[in-house]
């Protein structure tokens, strides 16, 4: 089977194509033929070799794939033919892979599997760090960087349809424009207008009750600022490649708290309070309620050409990758 291989880390021209041996489903495993495969930040930073903890060469990217079910191992529920997406640990650039059945969720009808590729990654990211982290009630208002990314866009629609006031930040007209379609009432160009400036004069200089921060670097100190006495911001991120810090005196004269999310990490040492969501989800997927927006599609062999495309700030919604 061809796969996408990372031999060595560096920039986007180091993934290769290959070939490897399809791979044989274990007891409580299956095997999917792959139609579509998810393209996240994470596996940039991976490639780089940027991430906290991230896969060494040589190895196969690739967290979420969707497809049929075309073996199963023992103590399956599942059956071939079945139309599923997984969120892997990797190997989800990949003709066919094999996945464990905890992270196994069936595709609602009348999804593709392109948005399927779409869901597990950032929707289960941005319900966590908005409600289970975040507590976010209807009453608040959140402030989303990114909201043009797609747990941005995830996370507006969630945002929005639980009556929260969202603000969000993106970088073009049309990635603004979006985030406005999808429930951000108060999207801001951050190249031209600073979000604090913006948070302040809506909430009379209060603030908003919640932050959900991927960047790191200023942003993230920024977005501090941004909060409201008793306010969380939850960081789940570093896309700028900077980490970021905060003085603790500043936590604790401004009654503000600072929380972190790895979906990866918490759905291996909690996986039932990752999935928990998953019905709700699935079920505003299949009515209309919630939606995948996916961006562009590339062919498994232009997976570089995918990963310059995000790296350059073109993309906007979700990138697949399509065996």
């Amino acid at each position: 089977m061809e796969v996408i291989e990372v031999p060595e880390h560096g920039e986007s021209d180091v993934l290769e194509l290959t070939d490897r041996s399809v791979p044989e489903p274990g007891p409580g495993e299956v095997r999917i033929d792959v139609e579509a495969a998810g393209v996240n930040f994470a596996d940039i930073m991976q490639r780089r070799g940027t991430y906290p903890g991230g896969p060494e060469p040589p190895y196969v990217p690739g967290a979420e794939a969707a497809g049929s079910i075309d073996a199963v191992g023992d103590g399956v529920d599942f059956d071939e033919g079945d139309r599923v997406v997984a969120m892997l640990g990797g190997g989800g650039y990949a003709e066919y892979v094999v996945s464990d059945t905890q992270l196994l969720f069936p595709v609602p009808d009348g999804m593709s599997f392109a948005e399927a590729a779409g869901f597990p990654v950032q929707f289960l990211t941005a319900h966590a760090c908005l409600f289970e982290w975040g507590g976010l009630e209807d009453d608040e208002s959140v402030l989303i960087q990114a909201a043009a990314g797609g747990v941005g866009m995830a996370a507006v629609q969630l945002a929005s349809h639980a009556g929260a006031t969202v603000f969000g930040t993106a970088s073009t007209a049309e990635k603004l424009e979006l985030a406005a379609d999808l429930g951000c009432e108060y999207p801001i160009d951050y190249t031209e207008t600073d979000f604090r400036d913006v948070v302040a004069e809506e909430t009379g200089g209060d603030g908003v009750e919640l932050v959900l921060e991927s960047v790191g670097d200023d942003v993230f100190e920024r977005s501090i600022d941004a909060l409201a006495h008793f306010g969380r911001l939850v960081t789940y991120g570093v896309a700028s490649g900077t980490p970021a810090a905060v003085e603790n005196k500043r936590l604790l004269f401004e009654n503000k708290s600072v929380i972190g999310f790895h979906l990866g990490q918490a759905a291996a040492r909690d996986p039932d309070r990752i999935t928990a969501a998953v019905p709700d989800l699935t079920e505003a997927l299949s009515s209309g309620d919630l939606e995948v927006i996916v961006g562009k599609s590339f062919e498994l062999e232009d997976d570089a050409e995918a990963h310059q495309y995000i790296e350059d700030r073109k993309s906007t919604g979700k990138v697949v990758l399509t065996p």
